[in-house]
């Protein structure tokens, strides 16, 4: 098997792993925390966004962020060229610069968030202002990453290598 051919199935399973990821968070966890009380929705987030910060996490997010642009360039002058020069613009700008200009941010106000000495109205404040914000980002998130996926399923289709 040739390197091109294992760098497209390498791009394609963690570019597969993110968007199962906020899928699964889009369709699943959201609903969930949206049934539990203001302070009880707040500590779950924070912990989610603590626990989420882990090497397996960082290896699909981040290898996702390199690999579409390396293999969108090994494929240049391929057809599978403009399905993974696509998902790369598709990941870089709605699912990564969207968590990093958006998610991020806003987890990282929330993580500071002492929950315990709050009063109940800042507590409700804060849900208010985080939660559906942060639903929305994910959303779109959730949308870019499957638009990802299925440009690098094209690309593997298309290419001349598999």
């Amino acid at each position: 098997m040739k390197m091109a051919t294992l760098l497209l199935i390498f791009t394609a399973v963690l570019t597969a792993l993110i968007a199962g990821l906020f899928y699964a968070y889009s369709c699943s966890v959201v609903l969930g925390l949206g049934k539990l009380s203001d302070g009880e929705y707040l500590k779950a987030m924070q912990s989610i966004n603590r626990e989420i910060l882990n090497p397996v996490f960082f290896i699909s997010f981040m290898g996702t962020a390199v690999l579409l642009p390396v293999a969108a360039f090994v494929f240049r002058g391929q057809p599978a060229f403009i399905f993974l020069l696509l998902a790369t613009l598709a990941y870089l700008i709605g699912v990564f610069g969207v968590t990093v200009a958006g998610n991020v941010p806003m987890n990282d106000i929330l993580d500071k968030f002492d929950i315990s000495g709050a009063t109940t109205d800042a507590i409700q404040q804060m849900r208010e202002g985080f939660e559906k914000r942060w639903n929305l980002l994910n959303n779109i998130r959730t949308v870019f990453s499957v638009i990802s996926i299925a440009l690098v399923v094209c690309a593997c289709i298309w290419s001349k290598e598999i």
